[in-house]
């Protein structure tokens, strides 16, 4: 009972504070001060900017606006703090500088409220860079309250939901955000260095091929016709190299209906590139440099640790073919096993679940994510996968039954999938056609047969090599983030209301 009676006080206070609120508000508009009808305010100088560049804006008078995060009034004086985008930054209010009246008003404002200070810089006797204010404005009136912390375990799903508090509480949160802007804004800068373009494909898409996922179905009205969410950007870009762009790139959101955990969000931010040309190796050395110019530029150095554990992207990355890889963490050689139920029987004798619609190399690819995924900690190159499990890349001349294809999987994840692009069209009508047999047979992720872009192969498509990034995962390696919630900033989230 006791518990319920404090819950019961906390609410009925809360209840106070924010019809308090309301009354401040009614009040000022009243009074004809409506901060809401405020349209602009110059800001002159940010909070950092003035700490870094002090003993250049001593004694100057700068223009500053934030949010109010802490108030002292102590008598004809106080101190106020107030957050921007680039940190927070300690006002001195005076009595007697800003004005008896304006003084009043000010010990009326909430935490949380929204204002812009005018005054000059200087040094408190404590030796803390702050602001002495001739002038207050009162820019916007937060009728909510604020919470003390907003961090921990139990508010985990809170700050996902209410992104815009989290950014306001957690300057971590925030700076995590800012990396990953300037995560895409080098990768760009890196593009664009090498002769890129960067171009932009349709989101909604008759047939949605390019990765092994379920699409978002959807109907479009005015032509009356089902369509998809793109879960890729492959076909699309490919076809711009039938037409002669011979480097391109698209970083954009992609859509797959499945599963949410730590590393995958249903809607997420993708980033593939096609080079006429080159192959796979080619995008190996691309993908290689890239993560090295990301760690270097936007961590400071090519060893960066995540999770406690230093990856070091300064060195070469390993390559390991994935049947290498598989004798090397199961002590198993699938090159040995010749036939499907040679393969099925070494997965009987290891423990791998599948299923009769699986072929040899799904198989193979099953020891792969048991085995050998959970090892890969320090960048490695994965090679050389079955042919079955890809459908869109080229044969090895040496080797048939593989394909010119990699994996760069670090800190047990795969961060990109890159081939030797198939362009023949007639191998790749076959695959197609296999690959719609597979979803006959009960495989939701297989793709379909795309007429347009045989169209394009036969039209013909130079050499080329493809890779395509998830740009979330990359950004929660290089900001040490544990769960790709943390990178994105608004989240998929279970509506409330169910």
């Amino acid at each position: 009972m006791g518990e319920q009676k404090k819950g019961n006080a906390a609410e009925q206070d809360l209840n106070q504070i924010l019809k308090n609120r309301r009354e401040k508000l009614k009040n000022l508009q009243d009074a004809g001060r409506d901060p809401f009808q405020i349209t602009k305010y110059e800001v002159t100088r940010h909070s950092t900017e003035i700490k870094e560049h002090y003993d250049d804006l001593e004694g100057t008078e700068v223009s500053v606006a934030g949010r109010m995060m802490f108030k002292r009034v102590m008598g004809k004086a106080s101190f106020c703090n107030v957050q921007d985008q680039q940190g927070s930054i300690q006002v001195y209010v005076a009595r007697d500088n800003i004005g008896e009246e304006p003084y009043k008003d000010f010990k009326k404002y909430d935490i949380g409220d929204i204002i812009g200070v005018r005054g000059e810089v200087f040094k408190t006797k404590t030796g803390e860079i702050s602001i002495h204010a001739v002038e207050l404005t009162l820019l916007s009136k937060s009728l909510q309250v604020l919470p003390e912390k907003f961090h921990g375990l139990t508010n985990t799903d809170l700050r996902y939901r209410q992104r815009y508090v989290d950014l306001i509480m957690n300057p971590e949160s925030k700076e995590t955000f800012i990396k990953r802007s300037q995560i895409i804004r080098e990768i760009r800068r890196f593009l664009d260095d090498r002769g890129f373009m960067e171009v932009e494909t349709p989101m909604l898409v008759s047939n949605a091929g390019g990765a092994a996922a379920r699409p978002f179905d959807t109907h479009y009205n005015a032509l009356d016709e089902d369509v998809k969410l793109r879960i890729s950007l492959e076909l699309y870009l490919k076809r711009l190299i039938v037409g002669g762009l011979e480097r391109v790139y698209e970083i954009g959101r992609v859509f797959r209906n499945e599963g949410v955990d730590t590393r995958h969000n249903p809607e997420f931010t993708l980033m593939e590139l096609y080079q006429a040309y080159t192959d796979y190796e080619g995008m190996m050395e691309l993908t290689e440099s890239l993560f090295r110019y990301l760690a270097e530029t936007v961590c400071g150095s090519t060893t960066i640790t995540y999770g406690g554990v230093e990856i070091d992207l300064g060195k070469p990355f390993e390559r390991l073919t994935m049947i290498d890889a598989i004798k090397k963490y199961a002590g198993v050689d699938f090159d040995a096993a010749e036939t499907l139920e040679e393969a099925r029987k070494l997965a009987k004798e290891h423990h791998i679940e599948y299923e009769d619609r699986h072929t040899k190399g799904e198989i193979i690819n099953l020891f792969f994510e048991e085995f050998c995924e959970k090892e890969l900690i320090q960048p490695t190159f994965i090679m050389d996968h079955p042919l079955d499990i890809s459908p869109l890349t080229k044969k090895k001349p040496s080797d048939p039954e593989k394909v010119e294809r990699f994996e760069l999987f670090i800190n047990t994840w795969e961060m990109c999938n890159a081939y030797s692009e198939l362009n023949d069209p007639i191998d790749q009508r076959e695959r197609f056609a296999a690959q719609d047999a597979a979803f006959e047979a009960g495989n939701e992720e297989a793709n379909h047969t795309d007429e347009d872009f045989l169209n394009a192969l036969e039209i013909g498509m130079p050499p080329t090599g493809g890779i395509g990034y998830g740009i979330d995962r990359l950004v929660m390696l290089l900001t040490d983030s544990a769960a790709i919630r943390d990178v994105l900033l608004f989240p998929t989230m279970k509506s409330l209301e169910k």
